[in-house]
C-alpha cells in the first residue's frame, strides 16, 4: 500500500470480496476514500454527483454484508451507481464515465456481473428484483435479491404495481428506500436505529411469530384483531403503515450514512425469513460530504467538469441560447398572451425548460413527478376542458407513455401539444437517453402532427404553431443543447401545416432534411457544389403531414433524393418513401436514399462524434449523395 495515497484502505480493495475481509472498523475510512474517489472522478468527467455522495455508505454496507456478484444489487436508474462501479473492480476506468468508449454512466450489464440489471429510466428496480427473487426461487437458489430506489422513483406507478405483486407473491425480495429528501419519514436519529434494529432482529421475529400461533387458536375475530394490532403499533412507532399494507415488513427509517445503524440492520434482514418481502427505509442526504453539493440547490444532481476545491464548474461559453431555453421562453410569451396555456413536466422542470413558465405563471404550471403515463392522460383531461397542455418530456420518455398518447390523445384527438427534448443522440448519457424513435412512433398515430426544429428560431415558431392549433395533438422535437446561433425571432408565427420550405436551390440532387441535420446538409451541398454536383436543400420542417407537393417537386426535378433525421428507421425517410411509391416516382428512375440513425443503440460520447459515426454528419451526407449517383467515392473533394 502506499503510505501517501489518499486513500489507503479504498487502495486495498479491487473487488467486494476485498472489502469483506477488512474489520468493520475499516469500513468508515473506507467510505471516505470511496467519496473522494467519486469527487475526484466526477470533477474530470462530469456526471450524477450529489445522488452518488448521498450513498456511499449505504453502498460500502451493502457490499460488505451481501455476497455480491452472487447475491444480486440493483441500482433504480443508476444515478447513485459510481461508488458501486469504484467497489466492482472498475476503479481504474471510473475517470471514463461517460466518455467515448468508456464507462456508462448508469449500471449497464454489458460492463459488469455487478451489473445484474441496466437502468436510466427510473422505477424499474423493484420490477427487475421481484423478476430475478422468482427465478432463484423456481431454480431452488439460495440467493439474495436487493433493490435500491429513491423516494422520487416511488412517483411512477410502477414501482406500486410491483411491491402490490411482491406483497402478494410473498417472495423473498429486499427493497431498500433511499430516501434523500426528507420527504416522508422526519430526521432519524438513535431511538428509531435502536427500533429498526429491534424490528428487523431474530428476537422480534420470533415473539411475533409465536403470538401469531398463539393468536390462531382464538376466534377469527380476536386473531384478526390481534394481528392487526401488533403490525399498527409497530409501524406506528417506526412509520411504514403503507408498505405494510402493501404486503412489506417495513424497517427504519435509519441514518443511511451511520454505518454503526446499517450493517446490523442489513445483517439482521440478510438473516433473517419474515415471509415475504422487507422494506428498509434508509435516509439520506444527496451531496453528502461534498460542501458545495450539500450547500446547492438541486445537490449537484448533475454537474459538468468542477474545480474540486471550490466547487465550480466548468461551463463552456455558448455561441448560442440552448434550445430547451429556447422554448421555455418561448412557452413564456404564448403564455402571456393566452391564459389558457398550461405546463406539465414530469419531475423535469429545469431539464425541459418549463421552469422558466413556472416562474412566471406558477399556478399554470404542473410538476407530476416520475410518471410520464399520467402526465400525458393528465394533459389530455385539460384538453377536454378547454385548456391548452403543453406536456414537456424528453423524447426517450414520453416512450414510457405511449399508450396513453394513443388511447387517451390521439384516438379521443384531443389537442395535447407535446414538447419533445433530447430528441437525436445526446451525447455523454447515450443510448438510454437517445431520442431516436419519437418520429416513428407518432407519426404513425392518425390525427398527430409531428414537427421538428431545424435551429432555434424555428423552434420559436413552432411553439406559437403548437399553441394556435388546436384540431387535435401536435408535437414538435429539438435536441439537447446550444443551438446554432442564428438570429431569434421576437415573437414566434404560427407555420402553415405540412408545409417545408427550400434553403438552396440546384438542379442534381435534393436534400430533403428533417430537424437539425439541415446545417450538415448545407455544407455537404458546399462540397458538393465544389465537386460539380449542385443540391437543392430544404427543410420538412413536418414529418406528418408530409409536404406532398414539395416531394413531388424535388423528385421530378432531380436525379436523386436525400432525406435524411435524427432518429430511426421507420421515420421520416419511411414516410417520404411511401409516398413516392404511391406517387409511381420510383418507375421513372428516381434514386431515392433515406439517411437514418444505424439499427444499433450507439454508446455515449460527444454528439459530433456519434453523429459521424452514424454517417449523419456533412460528410456522410456527401458519401450518400455519391452511392446514389452511382459515382465511386474516391472522386470526393474537400470543399
Amino acid at each position: 500500500m502506499n503510505n501517501n495515497s489518499t486513500t489507503p484502505v479504498l487502495d486495498l480493495v479491487k473487488v467486494p470480496a476485498d472489502l469483506r475481509q477488512l474489520p468493520e472498523s475499516d469500513l468508515r475510512a473506507l467510505a471516505e476514500d470511496v467519496r473522494r474517489a467519486t469527487i475526484d472522478a466526477v470533477s474530470v468527467t462530469g456526471g450524477h454527483l450529489g445522488s452518488s455522495l448521498g450513498v456511499v455508505e449505504l453502498t460500502v454496507a451493502l457490499h460488505y454484508v451481501f455476497d455480491t456478484p452472487k447475491d444480486r444489487i440493483i441500482w433504480d436508474v443508476g444515478h447513485q451507481a459510481y461508488p458501486h462501479k469504484i467497489l466492482t473492480s472498475r476503479r481504474d476506468r471510473i475517470k471514463t464515465l461517460r466518455q467515448g468508449g468508456g464507462l456508462s454512466g448508469f449500471t449497464k450489464r454489458a460492463e459488469s456481473e455487478y451489473d445484474p440489471f441496466g437502468a436510466a429510466h427510473s422505477s424499474t428496480s423493484i420490477s427487475a428484483g421481484l423478476g430475478m427473487a422468482v427465478a432463484r426461487s423456481l431454480s431452488g437458489g439460495d440467493n439474495k435479491v436487493i433493490a435500491v430506489i429513491g423516494d422520487g422513483s416511488l412517483s411512477a406507478g410502477m414501482a406500486y404495481e410491483a411491491m402490490n405483486n411482491a406483497g402478494a407473491s410473498h417472495s423473498r425480495l429486499i427493497v431498500i428506500l433511499n430516501d434523500n429528501d426528507m420527504s416522508i419519514a422526519p430526521p432519524v436519529g438513535a431511538m428509531s436505529a435502536y427500533l429498526a434494529r429491534l424490528s428487523s432482529g431474530r428476537t422480534y421475529l420470533k415473539l411475533r411469530d409465536a403470538g401469531k400461533t398463539i393468536a390462531r387458536h382464538l376466534p377469527k375475530t380476536v386473531e384478526t384483531a390481534i394481528t392487526r394490532a401488533v403490525e399498527h403499533a409497530r409501524t406506528y412507532v417506526t412509520g411504514g403503515t403503507l408498505f405494510e399494507e402493501l404486503g412489506f415488513y417495513y424497517v427504519g427509517p435509519i441514518d443511511g450514512h451511520n454505518l454503526d445503524h446499517l450493517l446490523p440492520v442489513l445483517k439482521n434482514v440478510r438473516d433473517a425469513d419474515v415471509g415475504g418481502p422487507v422494506l428498509i427505509h434508509v435516509v439520506t442526504q444527496k451531496g453528502k460530504g461534498y460542501a458545495p453539493a450539500e450547500a446547492a440547490k438541486d445537490k449537484y444532481h448533475g454537474v459538468n467538469k468542477f474545480d474540486v476545491v471550490t466547487g465550480a464548474q466548468v461551463k463552456p461559453k455558448a455561441n448560442a441560447p440552448a434550445y430547451t431555453k429556447v422554448f421555455g421562453e418561448a412557452l413564456v410569451k404564448e403564455g402571456e398572451k393566452d391564459d389558457k396555456i398550461v405546463a406539465i413536466t414530469a419531475a423535469m422542470p429545469s431539464g425541459t425548460g418549463v421552469d422558466l413558465f413556472q416562474q412566471i405563471f406558477p399556478k399554470r404550471t404542473f410538476d407530476v413527478g416520475i410518471a410520464e403515463q399520467h402526465a400525458v392522460t393528465f394533459a389530455a383531461g385539460l384538453a377536454t376542458e378547454g385548456y391548452k397542455p403543453f406536456c414537456a418530456i424528453y423524447s426517450t420518455f414520453l416512450q414510457r407513455g405511449y399508450d396513453q398518447v394513443v388511447h387517451d390523445v390521439a384516438i379521443q384527438n384531443l389537442p395535447v401539444r407535446f414538447a419533445l427534448d433530447r430528441a437525436g443522440l445526446v451525447g455523454a448519457d447515450g443510448a438510454t437517453h437517445a431520442g431516436s424513435f419519437d418520429v416513428a412512433y407518432l407519426g404513425i398515430l392518425p390525427n398527430m402532427v409531428v414537427m421538428a426544429a431545424a435551429d432555434e428560431a424555428e423552434l420559436v415558431h413552432m411553439v406559437a404553431t403548437a399553441a394556435a392549433y388546436d384540431k387535435g395533438p401536435i408535437a414538435f422535437r429539438y435536441p439537447r443543447g446550444d443551438g446554432v446561433g442564428v438570429e431569434l425571432p421576437q415573437e414566434g408565427q404560427p407555420l402553415e401545416i405540412g408545409k417545408g420550405r427550400v434553403i438552396r436551390q440546384g438542379d442534381k440532387v435534393a436534400i430533403l432534411s428533417l430537424g437539425t441535420r439541415l446545417a450538415e446538409a448545407l455544407y455537404a451541398a458546399e462540397t458538393l457544389a465544389a465537386q460539380g454536383i449542385s443540391a437543392t436543400v430544404a427543410d420538412a420542417r413536418f414529418a406528418k403531414p408530409l409536404d406532398v407537393e414539395l416531394i413531388r417537386k424535388l423528385a421530378s426535378e432531380h436525379e436523386a433524393l436525400i432525406t435524411i433525421e435524427e432518429g430511426s428507421i421507420g421515420g421520416f425517410g419511411s414516410f417520404v418513401a411511401q409516398q413516392l411509391a404511391e406517387d409511381g416516382l420510383f418507375d421513372r428512375g428516381l434514386r431515392f436514399r433515406a439517411m437514418v440513425l444505424p439499427d444499433a443503440f450507439i454508446d455515449q460520447d460527444k454528439p459530433d462524434a456519434m453523429y459521424a459515426r452514424a454517417g449523419l454528419d456533412a460528410n456522410g451526407i456527401v458519401a450518400k449523395v455519391f452511392e446514389a449517383l452511382g459515382r465511386p467515392a474516391a472522386t470526393m473533394k474537400t470543399a
